[in-house]
């Protein structure tokens, strides 16, 4: 086991050292919280059977746990000037791989079959704010053999990704993860445990991605239209939501009979909906599209 780089001090000095800027652009925050970087690898359920993805491992801090604890690791990291400071403070694991490249243009599959015989692997990261929901996304939409996806994000995303119907937080993004996950929000992470200190708090959230979606609709695209036209105009009421934005070939009339005839009043918002309820929504309006 390597000399942990997770503290104040070492990492200001591998900065300094290694004449490191930090973009803004890449949204950089290392983790300078030992306690912190173990209980996301527990709370990612690592252990030596696993092969697992990091997303934007900045100077390893993170990686070194995962090492440590997995089997593989293959580590993805956009900034190509933090590639020779992951070679130095990853020296002393024989089992980390480092790929300069963008997690959204890498080619997932291949490293789950090179490196893990194509069973499913697990992600961990420490996500830039800015790029959080594009890389989930990716992650969930592409049907990759995923087993789990640990993440530390700005809390709020976090709040938002298992938000029910009618809570504050609830959105298009809660909708879309909880089609593809249970979602798990693990611990908050205060500002103090990152360098430099971001302004607001994050949070680690796991989500175990399901082996079937969580419910069935006769249109899968149609589903996640609604669900977009739903939250697009929030103070509006779904009727007039769907009417504005839907393009869905369908009169106001039409549209207030498939809402009344799920036994729901028209003047209904899309934040009172769940899951389920838009599954139904999608196949009334199919329905009627196609009918």
């Amino acid at each position: 086991m390597a000399e942990r780089i997770s503290t104040p001090s070492k990492t200001k000095q591998i900065i300094e050292e290694n004449g490191f800027f930090f973009k803004k652009n890449f949204g950089q925050n290392f983790l300078i919280d030992t306690n912190i970087l173990d209980n996301i690898a527990l709370c990612a359920g690592i252990t030596k059977d696993d092969c697992v993805l990091e997303v934007g491992p900045g100077i390893g801090s993170l990686t070194q746990v995962l090492a440590e604890n997995a089997r593989e690791v293959v580590a993805v990291e956009i900034d190509n000037t933090l590639i020779p400071i992951l070679k130095r403070t990853l020296k002393d694991y024989n089992n980390v791989e480092i790929l300069n490249q963008d997690i959204l243009k890498t080619d997932i599959n291949k490293i789950i079959q090179e490196k893990n015989e194509g069973k499913s692997i697990k992600v961990v990261a420490n996500l830039p704010y800015y790029i959080t929901t594009p890389i989930i996304m990716d992650l969930l939409e592409k049907e990759r053999k995923i087993d789990t996806i640990t993440v530390m994000v700005q809390k709020e995303v976090a709040e938002r990704m298992q938000a029910g119907p009618r809570e504050k937080e609830y959105g298009a993004l809660s909708i879309a993860v909880q089609y593809y996950c249970d979602a798990n929000l693990d611990m908050i992470v205060q500002p103090s445990c990152f360098m430099p200190r971001p302004k607001v708090a994050s949070a680690v959230i796991t989500l175990k991605v399901l082996p079937e979606r969580k419910v069935k609709t006769k249109d899968e695209s149609l589903f996640f239209h609604l669900v977009k036209c739903a939250f697009g105009q929030r103070r509006k009421t779904l009727l007039n939501s769907l009417n504005n934005q839907g393009k869905l070939n369908l009169s106001k009339e039409e549209l207030t009979a498939i809402i009344t005839s799920l036994g729901w009043d028209e003047r209904i918002r899309g934040e009172a909906l769940g899951i389920y309820e838009f599954a139904a929504l999608t196949d009334a309006v199919f329905d009627k599209i196609h009918g």
